[in-house]
């Protein structure tokens, strides 16, 4: 077991990791380009266990035994390059470098194979959890070398998180970039579901006319149920209760409506039209934001435009309810189909059901949902889509009328709801044996010559379409 590590980036987020890693016993060995922040971090959280505040890479090196492990905590790009840089020369061959930050899996598989030339090891480990999470228990996902992973591997399980079946919310996901890959993936799903979340909240205000504290009693109800009982919904239902210290109104009202991204959503959209796999609702999560952003646009539209004949439909707290717990279903189908694609696309044999275990605490996207997926992955681990898994199909075949009704609403009364749309077009795209992409390919062969396939006989064909 690896009982002394380093750690270089003292952010709250690797602040936090290293607290934890001091907790359960590892020495750890500090370093951070600004002094004074070392020295403050010794100074707040110094007596939390075994620390060794170090004022330079050569001192973080010294501080270790050999076979060194070192975490990075540094921002994605070029950062870690650099970081990776300054850090190699001074290394021996056998140590292991684990990036615990947001990297993009393609950087970090070429950084593993760079260090493999060099007779290191790499590991590159997604965290989430946030702030908190990284204190008292993330949900870690590591891919890279085995070598690596086998060495920290009891460390990291006491830091993790409990998955409530009496294991932690750690495991090894896959070579290379694996491990970074599903972090990106995990966020694009949180994406989906954020947005999904907000546009029911839309729906609450704008057609229900529900007040703040009548959303967040709901929102706290449903945190109850078997269906939604997660993360994001249990904080959803807190962010309505508090009151603004300025105004002392609900401090939700107070809050501009542009929400921002640090990119991991957008990688999620291109990785899958790369791979070649469809994850609409999260790419209309994207969108979204950036549809957000256009705030003095959208004023100016508002006023030009001006007011529309919609109509206002009938619409209840269930209908809500079933129309969001459908829709995340499929932000989480959507996610799984893409490490799916990347698994095979790069021989990685990452275990969906595993994925869904260690994403079942600590995580931001925890949810009590996540039993039922890691269950139909377990029954049949070559399912080619999770809403294929016979009791998620129930779930669909028994609310989908509420969901249409839903969305519906949303259409009449100009309520803009691309997520949740975009997951019923998903579900219904999918199961629809015959889609008009026909005539699609006969465009394309009419004005490209594309050659297209045809029902009734193998082979390309190609038509004389002006004739």
């Amino acid at each position: 077991m690896q009982t002394s590590i380093g750690l270089i980036g003292l952010g709250v987020m690797g602040a936090n990791l290293a607290r934890n890693a001091a907790r359960n016993g590892a020495k750890v060995a500090v370093y951070n380009r600004t002094t004074e922040k070392t020295d403050a971090f010794i100074k707040a959280y110094g007596t939390e266990g075994t620390f060794v505040a170090c004022h330079t890479l050569e001192g973080l090196i010294s501080a270790l035994p050999t076979p060194r492990a070192i975490v990075l905590m540094v921002n994605a790009g070029a950062a870690v390059d650099a970081v990776l840089q300054e850090l190699t020369p001074l290394l021996s061959q056998g140590d292991s470098i684990i990036d615990a930050g947001n990297s993009h899996f393609a950087d970090t598989q070429r950084r593993m194979i760079e260090l493999q030339n060099k007779g290191m090891h790499f590991l590159g480990m997604g965290v989430s959890g946030g702030e908190e999470g990284a204190l008292l228990g993330p949900s870690m996902m590591p891919g890279g070398s085995r070598e690596s992973f086998a060495l920290l591997e009891p460390l990291l399980r006491k830091m993790a998180a409990k998955d409530g079946g009496g294991n932690k919310c750690v495991s090894y996901i896959g070579g290379g970039g694996a491990g970074h890959f599903v972090k990106m993936v995990h966020n694009g799903i949180e994406y989906g579901d954020m947005q999904l979340i907000a546009e029911t909240y839309h729906l609450m205000k704008s057609v229900l006319k529900m007040p703040n504290a009548e959303i967040g009693e709901t929102f706290a109800s449903w945190n109850k149920s078997r269906e939604l009982k997660s993360f994001l919904i249990e904080i959803t239902a807190q962010i309505f209760l508090k009151k603004d210290d300025l105004t002392h109104a609900e401090l939700i009202d107070a809050i501009k409506d542009e929400a921002k991204q640090k990119g991991t959503g957008k990688w999620t959209t291109q990785a899958a039209l790369d791979l070649g796999v469809a994850v609409s609702t999260m790419t209309a999560a994207v969108d979204a934001r950036l549809m957000s952003s256009l705030k003095p646009l959208r004023i100016r539209a508002e006023k030009e435009i001006g007011a529309l004949d919609l109509k206002t439909v009938r619409l209840t707290t269930r209908a809500l309810k079933d129309a969001l717990f459908l829709s995340k279903i499929c932000s989480y189908a959507q996610g799984y189909a893409l490490i799916a694609e990347a698994s095979r696309t790069n021989s990685w044999n990452i275990d969906l059901a595993e994925v869904c275990r260690i994403w079942k605490g600590g995580c931001i996207i925890r949810s009590t949902l996540l039993k039922t997926f890691e269950e139909a992955f377990r029954k049949d681990p070559s399912i080619p889509n999770l809403l294929l898994s016979p009791e998620i199909a129930d779930f669909f075949r028994a609310r989908h009328g509420k969901w249409r009704k839903t969305v519906a609403a949303g259409a009449l009364g100009g309520i803009p709801l691309p997520a949740m749309a975009a997951s019923l077009a998903y579900f219904d795209s999918l199961r629809t044996g015959s889609l008009p992409q026909n005539l699609t390919q006969a465009q394309r062969d009419f004005f490209g010559a594309h050659t297209f396939e045809r029902n009734d006989k193998p082979g390309t064909f190609h038509a004389q379409w002006g004739n």
